[in-house]
Parts: C-alpha cells; sequence; structure tokens
C-alpha cells in the first residue's frame, strides 16, 4: 500500500509545507494552509503496475533543423476568439480561460462550441456547476438551441474521461477545474492537489487523442482559490476574460499561448443576446465623450497588432486633508507617481498638496508606456484648467530626465485616429502622421509650455 503523508498546502500558490502556520512563507498569504493527504503520485513505482516482459521505450532525438508543419487550426467563426487564440484553436491543445465569476466565461465558450459544432465538428460541453437544464435554457436565450452541441453534468474525472476515450470530440469544454475531483486523491475538489491532478490529466488525454480541451477557472479578488495559477504551466494557452460589471463590454486577453502571441485582445459586447463582438474597439471606448473638457486627453495606445482610442480623465485638487491622495483607476500606480516627479522636478509644478485622480475611461487597461505622455497631458490640463483640443490625440513615453521618446507602431496609431476623425495629434518629436497636423514634442517642459495659459 502506498505510504501517505499529511501536508499542508497553501490555497493560493500551491507551496507545501511539513507544518501549519498562519502564514505561508512563500507568497505571504495568511490563513490559506489547508491540510491534505499527500499519497504516492499515480504512475510512480509503488501504484504502477509491474511491467512483464515490456521494453521502455527509446528516446529520439531530432535536430532543430527538422521540417515540420504548421499546425492545423479550428476556426470558431468569431474573428475575436480566434484573433486572440492565434487564428483559432490547435488539435491536441489544452486551453485555460480564466475570470471572475459571472463574467462571461461560460456564455463565451458555450457560443464557441456553438458554432464549431454547426461548422460540422464535434463539441463536448461538460458542466461540473450547472445542470443540463440550465445550459439548455442559456442556449436557448442565446439562440443556440439548434446547435448540435453535446451537453453533460459532471464532476468525477474518472467518468469524463471514460466519457471522452470512447469518441474523441474535436473539442471539450470543462466548466469548470475547481468542480471536478479524482477518487485518487483524499483532498476536497477545489483544493490545489485536485486541481493539479484533474488538470494534467485531462492535458494528457488532450495530446494523446488530439481534443481540444478548454478548462475554464475562477478566480476570486480574495485569492482563496488559486486552481489556474497551479495549472498555468500545464496547459498552451491561457486566456484571461475580464471586464466591468458596470461596463457592457468585455475583454478576451492572451497571456500564455504557444500557438500564437500573447499581446492581443478580443473586445466583446454583453447584451441580452449574448456577447457580441465588437470590431471597432477605439468607437466602443470613446462612445459617449463630450466636448472638451480640462483633464481629458485621447490616448491613442496599441493593444497586439490592434490600435486602441481611449480616454485618459485626470481631476488635480486642493488636498481636503494632510495627506496627498493618489488613486488611479486603469494604470499602473507606479508609473503615475514616475510622472508626478518628473513633472516636479523638470517642470516646476507642486503636486505635493495636491490629491490626484486618474481613470481610464471605459474601464480598460493600459500597460504600456506610450500613454506617459498622455498621461501627463492630462494633469497639466486639469492642472491649469485649461482643455486639449477636442479632436487631438496623444501618445509618447517620458523619461526621468524629462525627455519624450518615440514608441513602436506610431503610423498605425495615427492613421486610427484619422479613421475615427481626429485631425490633431501631440507625438514625440520626428514623428510624422499623413492627413494629421503633428505637434511634436521633445521634453515634458515643451507640452508645459504649450498648455500654460500665462498669468491669470
Amino acid at each position: 500500500m502506498a505510504r501517505s503523508d499529511t501536508v499542508y498546502v497553501c490555497q493560493s500558490c500551491g507551496a507545501v509545507h511539513a507544518k501549519w502556520a498562519g502564514r505561508c512563507d512563500d507568497c505571504g498569504s495568511w490563513n490559506t494552509l489547508q491540510e491534505e493527504t499527500q499519497s504516492a503520485p499515480l504512475g510512480t513505482q509503488a501504484s504502477a503496475p509491474k511491467r512483464t516482459g515490456s521494453r521502455r521505450a527509446r528516446l529520439e532525438l531530432v535536430d532543430l533543423g527538422s521540417a515540420t508543419d504548421d499546425p492545423a487550426r479550428f476556426e470558431t467563426g468569431m474573428a475575436e476568439f480566434d484573433r486572440v487564440a492565434g487564428g483559432g484553436l490547435v488539435p491536441g491543445s489544452a486551453v485555460l480561460v480564466g475570470g471572475d465569476p459571472g463574467i462571461g466565461k461560460s456564455t463565451l465558450l458555450l457560443q464557441a462550441a456553438a458554432r464549431l459544432a454547426r461548422g460540422g465538428q464535434r463539441a463536448v460541453y461538460i458542466s461540473g456547476e450547472e445542470a443540463a437544464d440550465q445550459v439548455r435554457r442559456r442556449a436557448r436565450r442565446l439562440g443556440l438551441a439548434d446547435a448540435p452541441v453535446e451537453l453533460a453534468a459532471e464532476t468525477s474525472l474518472e467518468s469524463i474521461l471514460d466519457g471522452l476515450k470512447s469518441a474523441p470530440p474535436a473539442i471539450a469544454i470543462l466548466d469548470s477545474i475547481q468542480t471536478l475531483w479524482s477518487d485518487q486523491l483524499a483532498a476536497a475538489p477545489g483544493t490545489v492537489a485536485q486541481v493539479r491532478a484533474c488538470a494534467q490529466e485531462l492535458v494528457r488525454f488532450a495530446k494523446k487523442r488530439g481534443t481540444i480541451v478548454v478548462l475554464v477557472g475562477h478566480v476570486t479578488k480574495d485569492g482563496q482559490i488559486a486552481g489556474p495559477r497551479v495549472v498555468e504551466h500545464m496547459v498552451d494557452a491561457v486566456l484571461y476574460f475580464e471586464g466591468e460589471r458596470s461596463h457592457q463590454f468585455r475583454i478576451l486577453r492572451a497571456v500564455k499561448n504557444r500557438f500564437g502571441p500573447t499581446d492581443e485582445i478580443g473586445v466583446f459586447e454583453m447584451s441580452d443576446a449574448g456577447l457580441g463582438e465588437v470590431a471597432n474597439p477605439s468607437a466602443l471606448f470613446l462612445d459617449g465623450r463630450g466636448s472638451a473638457a480640462p483633464g481629458a486627453a485621447v490616448f491613442a495606445g496599441m493593444e497586439g497588432t490592434r490600435p486602441v482610442l481611449t480616454e485618459i480623465q485626470a481631476l488635480v485638487a486642493p488636498a481636503a486633508f494632510g495627506t496627498p491622495r493618489r488613486a488611479v483607476v486603469g494604470w499602473d500606480s507606479g508609473r503615475l507617481a514616475m510622472v508626478l516627479a518628473v513633472l516636479e522636478a523638470r517642470c516646476g509644478l507642486g503636486f505635493g498638496g495636491k490629491d490626484v485622480y486618474l481613470n481610464v475611461a471605459g474601464g480598460l487597461k493600459i500597460a504600456e508606456p506610450a500613454a506617459d505622455l498622455a498621461v501627463a497631458a492630462a494633469l497639466i490640463s486639469s492642472a491649469f484648467d485649461v482643455a486639449l483640443p477636442a479632436e487631438g490625440v496623444v501618445f509618447g513615453e517620458i523619461a526621468l530626465s524629462g525627455e519624450v521618446r518615440k514608441v513602436g507602431r506610431a503610423e498605425a496609431r495615427l492613421k486610427e485616429a484619422a479613421k475615427l476623425g481626429f485631425s490633431r495629434a501631440i507625438v514625440p518629436a520626428g514623428v510624422e502622421g499623413a492627413g494629421l497636423e503633428v505637434t511634436g514634442i521633445d521634453t515634458v517642459h515643451t507640452l508645459v509650455s504649450r498648455l500654460d495659459p500665462g498669468p491669470q
């Protein structure tokens, strides 16, 4: 009989501890260690049956120059989904789709499965959280009741694998990985041990049978369940479905993809009829934008190969208390502190006694440094109470010396701005744009000089 030991596993990062403690030494989380029984893993010498007369397969090595064909892909027909996946789903791949509960993961994958099924591919949807009747009701609401998608409500890993192995489908969606359990482990469903073991068996099935396995994973705000984080290194692609509940749009973002780029995003709009594709995200993010107002700047950014325009809003107000407040939504707070320091040290602007609020309109999260100049322009505009041109866009990276540096894909950014009706652009010096009136900025001090209204 295999020897079993009691260990304590952190449910936030998956670290294993020999004894209980209030705080995990690896990730620093408090009260996340849970007791689990650790037995000999499957396939080890203690648990695997003895081989009689069999010989191990010889390891075959090839060189890097060996000819390989590009992987075949199944296109779902949803252009935004296929864009993020790298042009379609690759047979035999394992994909993890993560996101907050209720964000729309099940709706998105049910729509993708229905389109594949209508295209002649066998699609299986296995739900561990809902009954089959609940999935059917959602399908009727989305207008997918006629799609030949095969449904099942099951949480036992062994039952799921037995059903899939009898007739391997083209794609199998398991919603969600936290609900699956294996009877070979004593741990409860949703724990790190169960999530890791179930994901490993499903990935092995995908590689052997050529089935696309899509795993759904929940991400809670307090980080108590770290299932998706544990299996990220096992799967071929990790897609995160994100968005604000107060906004109607959702963003599908690739953070790992062995068969495609990791900087693409897909934009969807949530409605009563499901998730609709947004072909022009810039128009969605700028929808409802009024006349020019102080503290507002339109940033021309890049999300993968797609230019996206969004509005950055800033408010500079006298501090009501002794300690000024810095509030940021949709941007890096450390980056904001750097821009404020440059404006103070290089341009003489004082923000030490003022509250600073920064918001990216529409709920989009911006990570690229090209937004530095747009943020600085919004801050200067709010501080001077002078509105930027309503028909202008801004982008550029700011160095600690106050220099404004060029950014990549400037031509694509300006073309997108011109297509949406913008006629002016504030950009780093040396950038040229056809059809737009370009104002080149070499330092942040130059931008302050252009926006400074002078003595009042």
